[in-house]
């Protein structure tokens, strides 16, 4: 019988998982997860060694969106009692990416709420953008939505290092989950970043009451789009959403996802995001095993773990972090 350990090894020389394998990988008995955790590690630390990258979000935009994602807090049909605001002034987006820098984060993430930005909008980010790397060089992802026009190019040109994207669940779930856009115009907006050359994240929400068929598709179609960075969200079912009351997660299942992920995507960075603390508990660590980036901080509308926390947590790992200086491109490793 092949073991995980075995397959690892396979996927290192360019080997991809049939749809049975990776199917194996959320179905494997919970006796065979330390193996299965070991296999994911081997590709891991194969492409990115003992290093994990930070990330952080400000939410710079909350509510206020007219789409209706059943996920999320923020969306039309959401009766959850969130802070909503517009656009904030550029000194808080200032503020945010000081302390990113003090935290070693690697990548800051301008996030705002909404169907897309308005060109005024665009015009703001790309001002503070602009000062953060004068300032902090830091590297920039935005997630601000659909993007029309030349919206990408403009957040090229003023140093935008990412885009994020995230198809969220599988093209088959999607209108199980939103109906005010089409999934097709998610993949349009990553592949409308990535012809202005800006690097493509895109990731997916697990527990959504989706099919373990819907998860390796989601996993695999995000090897067809490529995508540079994958963040892994499980869901934190919000009261007054659509989805409220939704628990369908175990940490176990959770390990077990984040395996399938680094499986089939075994050279990209692959991110433990939202709902990690309230999903994964007291296993949180484990994930570091097949992930190599988390979130640091809290998450746009929900409380994360304390930084220093995640930090300790990866010093008792023996973890490295991996910060990126953009100016000369260099990494600086920081014990």
């Amino acid at each position: 019988m092949k073991t995980w350990k075995t397959l690892a090894d396979e996927v290192i020389e360019g080997r991809e998982l049939t749809n049975e394998e990776a199917l194996g990988i959320l179905q494997s008995p919970d006796d065979e997860l330390l193996e299965l955790l070991h296999g994911a590690y081997v590709i891991r630390k194969h492409y990115y060694g003992n290093k994990v990258k930070l990330n952080m979000i400000i939410n710079t935009k909350s509510g206020l969106c007219p789409e209706n994602c059943g996920y999320c807090s923020q969306s039309s049909v959401s009766d959850a009692p969130i802070e909503k605001y517009r656009m904030v002034d550029k000194e808080t987006i200032m503020k945010g990416a000081e302390n990113a820098h003090q935290l070693n984060v690697g990548t800051y993430c301008i996030v705002a709420s909404g169907r897309g930005p308005s060109n005024r909008e665009v015009d703001h980010v790309v001002s503070a953008v602009k000062e953060i790397k004068e300032q902090y060089n830091l590297k920039v992802c935005a997630c601000l939505g659909l993007l029309k026009g030349d919206q990408a190019k403009r957040l090229k040109e003023a140093g935008v290092d990412r885009y994020n994207h995230n198809i969220n669940t599988s093209v088959n779930h999607h209108e199980n989950i939103t109906t005010s856009h089409t999934y097709e115009d998610r993949v349009n907006t990553v592949e409308q970043a990535k012809a202005e050359g800006i690097s493509p994240c895109s990731g997916i929400i697990v527990g959504m009451k989706e099919t373990l068929q819907d998860v390796v598709d989601m996993a695999h179609s995000l090897k067809v789009l490529d995508a540079d960075s994958i963040p892994v969200n499980f869901l934190h079912a919000i009261d007054g959403t659509p989805l409220e009351g939704t628990d369908e997660l175990n940490p176990r299942y959770c390990l077990k996802v984040l395996c399938l992920v680094r499986f089939i995507n075994p050279t990209k960075e692959i991110r433990i995001s939202g709902g990690r603390e309230v999903n994964l508990r007291s296993l949180q660590p484990l994930g570091l095993y097949p992930a190599n980036s988390i979130f640091v901080g809290d998450y746009l509308t929900t409380a994360g773990q304390d930084g220093t926390a995640d930090h300790k947590m990866l010093e008792d790992l023996g973890f490295e972090i991996d910060y990126v200086k953009e100016e000369i491109g260099q990494s600086v490793t920081t014990p």
